[in-house]
C-alpha cells in the first residue's frame, strides 16, 4: 500500500476513485448486497497501491459518535485494513468510535484497540473510546 487519502463524503474525487468499486457486483456481494452510501457527514479513507484503490473506510459522524461501516479491502488484506483503521483512529483520536465489522475482521479491529459490544451472525459491533 502506497498511501491513504482522506476525503470528505461528497468530494468529486471520492466518486471518481470509488465508482468502479462500489458499483461492482462482486464487491457488493462481499458487502452482503448492501449499497455504499455517503453524505457530508462522512469522512472517507481511501487506500491506494500504485494509484489503484485497494480499500476504503467511510466514517460517519452522528452526533458525538464516529461510526465505521461498509468498508472494503481487496482480498481481505489485513495490513491494508489495519492501516485504514489506524488512520481513522488517529484522525478521530479522543472521540468515541463505533464500528460494524465483518465477523472475520474482529481480530484486526481488536489489534487496533476496539472492543466487542454486540455480536450478530455475520457482523459484530465494536467500540473504541
Amino acid at each position: 500500500m502506497d498511501q491513504i487519502i482522506q476525503l470528505k463524503g461528497t468530494e468529486s474525487l471520492l466518486y471518481q476513485l470509488l465508482a468502479p468499486l462500489v458499483m461492482n457486483p462482486e464487491i457488493l456481494k462481499k458487502n452482503n448486497n448492501y449499497p455504499f452510501k455517503t453524505t457530508d457527514d462522512f469522512t472517507w479513507f481511501v487506500a491506494q497501491k500504485n494509484k489503484r484503490v485497494v480499500g476504503f473506510m467511510p466514517v460517519e459522524q452522528r452526533g458525538n459518535d464516529f461510526i465505521i461501516n461498509n468498508y472494503y479491502v481487496e482480498d481481505d488484506e489485513c495490513d491494508v485494513l489495519k492501516n485504514l483503521i489506524k488512520q481513522a483512529s488517529t484522525v478521530f483520536s479522543g472521540k468515541k468510535m463505533l464500528a460494524v465489522v465483518l465477523a472475520q475482521h474482529e481480530p484486526v479491529f481488536e489489534d487496533c484497540e476496539f472492543s466487542l459490544e454486540k455480536r450478530w451472525t455475520l457482523y459484530v459491533k465494536m467500540k473504541k473510546e
